[in-house]
């Protein structure tokens, strides 16, 4: 026969209307290990990639499209999200479509390092379109087509990443920001392919050339080698010190004369003529004519005639194919004016 099953002592739980306590705590240990969070930082200083005329052989490098846009740092906080320049200038209401997404990533805290970039017909990054986004240099738009293309991360979840090598870095990027998205933020692909044969691919499809990363490195800020950059055409700023009036050009701008830093200093590094649109060259007329200067701001001897030199307070995007040996640019051609804020863009002179 089989027995009953015998009754508790006493309830499972207590009594029913007893209220439920835990069981005292007792005091922690000193001497017990504590679990740190690193603090989130304010700001990062950006890994930027050295430019070098070949890609680098290895299976240490990694390889990546190089965008042509704005360097951007997305910070995920508990109160929201901040979007910062590479010069460090708060940019968030500009980019409400990149903040947005960012909200909806898996994450508690993070700090993603990327690109703003808008894409044309073919899916290549324009710096012009990106510009006319956000509504010239100097506008106040936001831009709601700009997707903030992501390579690194470089905070997550209460953990600093800068000293972990590149590719844990890259592991845990690709666990938030999946592969083939087509949100406002989406992944930089490593593409499986030696450099030489990538740079080719690259250029043949319009693409301003590639990046190379060090499998091995931790995250520096500024130009240590750990990241290379190859393009197919030569795309940097330079600041405008003046121009050559001439009737016969869109806003009556012959060229440019621009200058670039060595050693602290502005040094004249020739002029550009070309790659201006009719509204944009009267636009920037109209923004240098506000800023005319009495004298240079650059030792100059190229006996140009009808010169307007002007204070060297832009910084324009110019396109050029090489230098040539008295260091001047060679087949220069002008993509836009960079913004203000942003004057770390200006080209140095080794």
């Amino acid at each position: 026969m089989t027995k009953p099953p015998r009754k508790p002592s006493q309830p499972l739980l207590g009594a029913a209307d007893a209220p439920l306590r835990s069981r005292p705590r007792k005091k922690r240990d000193p001497a017990q290990h504590q679990l740190t969070l690193d603090p989130m930082p304010a700001r990062i200083d950006p890994c930027l990639a050295l430019l070098k005329p070949r890609p680098p052989k290895g299976r240490q490098w990694a390889f990546e499209v190089k965008w042509d846009g704005y360097r951007l740092a997305v910070h995920i906080e508990p109160n929201g999200v901040r979007v910062l320049t590479r010069g460090g200038h708060d940019w968030t209401d500009r980019f409400p479509a990149i903040v947005a997404e960012a909200k909806r990533l898996p994450v508690s805290t993070a700090i993603l390092d990327g690109e703003a970039v808008v894409f044309d017909e073919q899916g290549r990054s324009d710096f012009g379109r990106l510009q006319q986004s956000l509504g010239g240099r100097g506008g106040k738009r936001t831009s709601w087509e700009s997707v903030c293309m992501v390579f690194d991360i470089l905070y997550l979840d209460g953990r600093d990443l800068t000293e972990t090598e590149f590719t844990a870095r890259r592991h845990l990027l690709e666990g938030i920001v999946p592969a083939g998205g087509e949100e406002a933020i989406r992944l930089s692909e490593e593409i499986e392919a030696d450099g030489e044969t990538l740079l080719r691919i690259a250029c043949e499809h319009g693409l301003e050339g590639i990046i190379a990363k060090d499998r091995n490195s931790i995250y520096r800020g500024g130009r240590g080698g750990e990241w290379l950059k190859i393009k197919c055409v030569q795309s940097d700023g330079f600041v405008i010190v003046g121009y050559q009036k001439s009737s016969s050009a869109f806003g009556n701008i012959g060229a440019l004369l621009l200058a670039a830093r060595k050693e602290g200093q502005l040094v004249y590094v020739g002029s550009v003529g070309t790659g201006f649109k009719a509204d944009q060259a009267m636009e920037l007329r109209a923004t240098m004519d506000k800023i005319k200067a009495s004298a240079p701001a650059v030792r100059y001897s190229g006996g140009r005639k009808n010169l307007i030199w002007i204070k060297p307070k832009l910084v324009a995007e110019i396109e050029y194919r090489s230098w040539t040996h008295d260091g001047k640019l060679r087949h220069a051609s002008y993509k836009g004016l960079r913004e203000a804020e942003d004057t770390t863009t200006v080209y140095e002179i080794d």
